[in-house]
């Protein structure tokens, strides 16, 4: 193998590896919003602020704060 070629191959398991690496951020980032975006309706069916954020695994922080974002 060439050093030209095994720089190719380099480079393409290096781009895999970022494609990856953003699918995996992307996916998780998503189900992050959907966990967010629930915050709202919970509220509304009456549960707590700590009883959403053991529900969904989220710091109570993270739940105050998607409340104070919310219009």
């Amino acid at each position: 193998m060439t050093l030209s070629q095994t720089y190719h191959e380099w480079k393409e398991a290096t781009k895999r590896e970022g494609l990856e690496q953003g699918l995996e951020q992307g996916l998780e980032r998503g189900k992050l919003e959907a966990k967010l975006e629930s915050i709202p309706r919970l509220l509304a069916l009456g549960l707590s602020v700590e009883q959403i954020a053991q529900a969904l695994d989220l710091d109570l922080e993270q739940v105050r704060q998607a409340i104070q974002e919310t219009p």
